[in-house]
């Protein structure tokens, strides 16, 4: 355990590190990395994820798709390969269950799992596989927890990850739209939400509603009202701009996966209209940023916000 006056770290070895803000007592996130079902692509994740109210912001296992754990990094097409979990897409026959295909991204070790008080570190490596258990790629993730402010109602996130292909030949990072399925290009970090979040807003820099599906924007943001408490929480997702052109051939830049219905999900996509090839050797970098806030954001709090907070 890392104690100290700011956020505090608490490591339970083989399962978890859960991160709590200390002033309002409230366990922002766990996060999982013991391996889960096969058929659901195992593979670390943040769940429960809190606002400093202490209102959950992601959903775990919901029934409709049990593979869907809070907020994780996910490979839903690579070169044939699911690493999402569940069924898998194959255009013209739709979903189906081909668990010979069902990878997994697996904890190796970790680098630093530390707190100075105003940012707590969790830095990881990790291995991915195929269903045949090769070693396909190495991760080296790094999630930091920052700019906690409970006078402000918010605190955030940084998702580093940076993927090595160790294969002999291209890794090729799709979605079942790149495999012929109209605007279901999910891939990449994904967010699930509640099932309260049903039917919240979506907000853009310049637009809102469910119509931002696959459209560009340096930010994007889902808020909704809780169930069994008062108020609103929202969410806001950013990627960095030098995802736009990081990885092997060039400019490549991210597309949004969001939906409110049947469920809150958000995702800037990787790999949404096109394949992102990844050549022997080479690496892919990628670096987001989640706020998580309580309240209903307007557009102009979430641009001030991220003014205020560069990159």
């Amino acid at each position: 355990m890392t104690a100290c006056d700011g956020l505090r770290i608490v490591h339970a070895h083989g399962d978890r590190i859960t991160v709590t803000e200390p002033t309002t007592g409230v366990e922002l996130f766990s996060y999982v990395y013991r391996p889960e079902a096969a058929w659901e692509a195992p593979k670390p994740y943040l769940h429960p994820v809190r606002t400093l109210k202490g209102d959950v912001v992601t959903d775990y296992r919901p029934n409709d798709h049990r593979w869907h754990k809070g907020l994780q990094l996910t490979a839903s097409h690579l070169s044939g390969q699911n690493l999402w979990g569940g069924n898998t897409y194959v255009h013209g026959e739709g979903y189906l269950a081909l668990p010979e295909r069902v990878g997994s991204m697996a904890h190796a070790a970790f680098d630093e799992v530390s707190s100075d008080g105003d940012r707590a570190v969790i830095a990881e490596r990790l291995t991915w596989h195929p269903y045949t258990g090769e070693l396909w790629a190495d991760e080296e993730r790094r999630i930091e927890v920052h700019d906690a402010d409970p006078a402000a109602g918010s605190w955030a996130l940084t998702w580093t990850s940076a993927i090595t292909n160790r294969r002999d030949e291209p890794l090729r990072f799709g979605s079942p739209t790149t495999a012929g399925r109209e605007t279901a290009g999910y891939t990449g970090l994904f967010w699930r939400g509640p099932r309260a979040f049903r039917d919240g807003r979506i907000l853009g820099p310049e637009g809102e509603g469910p119509g931002l599906m696959g459209g560009q924007a340096p930010w994007l943001a889902y808020s909704a009202e809780h169930d069994g408490t008062d108020g609103h929480a929202t969410l806001v997702f950013a990627h960095a701009p030098e995802n736009d052109h990081a990885g092997t051939g060039g400019t490549h830049p991210a597309h949004w996966f969001v939906r409110n219905e049947p469920f809150a999900a958000v995702a800037p996509s990787w790999a949404f209209f096109d394949e992102l090839e990844l050549a022997p050797g080479d690496t892919l970098t990628r670096r987001y940023r989640v706020v998580v806030a309580d309240g209903a954001w307007e557009r102009e709090e979430i641009a001030k916000y991220l003014q205020d907070h560069p990159w």
